[in-house]
């Protein structure tokens, strides 16, 4: 299966404090995972599977890096999904978030904290096994997030989300994406899992 880039263009224009010239760039980055995920998976086909070692072995490199590909291009698509201010969080998003962090606003400090604690990534997350909302950093596309969780939101940290714009300055850049979170894509789901 050849996987394809999504078509995030409908976002240009139209975010707060996340020029157009960001998005482009950042677009083009998650081609590139789209891209590199079908090389990945071609070669894979054909890879011998004799050869595979832990130490080095062209089997065993692809299968290393088939989670950094395909999970850069997933977490970039929830990413966008979750762009374009709309509405609110849901009542029933908002107590979630009081039930594991005793209030929507050290829910937001949580977030922002843990995207100061990262270059990578910030997923929210619905924990299938404690049945809570958790916050979860990744270092890499694929090192990080515990097995048996639900993504609600996802925070790009990484600096390509922001440095044409803010340069080192992650807080405004995180003031912005606050600014920009589209609650419905959220809110639909968390219904989802719930």
């Amino acid at each position: 299966m050849e996987h394809k880039p999504k078509d995030f263009s409908h976002l240009l224009g139209k975010l707060k404090g996340i020029s157009d010239n960001q998005l482009k760039a950042h677009f083009g980055l998650y081609e590139g995972y789209v891209k590199k995920l079908n090389e990945i998976e071609t070669k894979l086909k054909i890879a011998d599977r004799a050869a595979s070692n832990y130490s080095f072995g062209e089997f065993s490199e692809l299968k290393r890096r088939e989670a950094v590909a395909f999970n850069g291009a997933v977490l970039h698509e929830l990413y966008f999904e979750n762009l374009l201010a709309s509405s609110a969080p849901s009542d029933a998003l908002k107590k979630a978030t009081e039930t594991a962090f005793e209030s929507w606003d050290k829910f937001v400090a949580d977030v922002k904290a843990s995207a100061g604690s990262t270059p990578g990534w910030v997923l929210v997350t619905l924990n299938k096994v404690d049945k809570q909302l958790h916050t979860y950093v990744l270092f890499e596309h694929h090192v990080g997030l515990p097995v048996n969780q639900e993504i609600v939101l996802a925070l790009d940290c990484w600096e390509h989300a922001f440095m044409i714009d803010y340069g080192t300055k992650k807080a405004d850049y995180l003031a912005a994406f606050f600014e920009n979170i589209n609650w419905d894509v959220v809110n639909k789901r968390f219904d989802a899992v719930k």
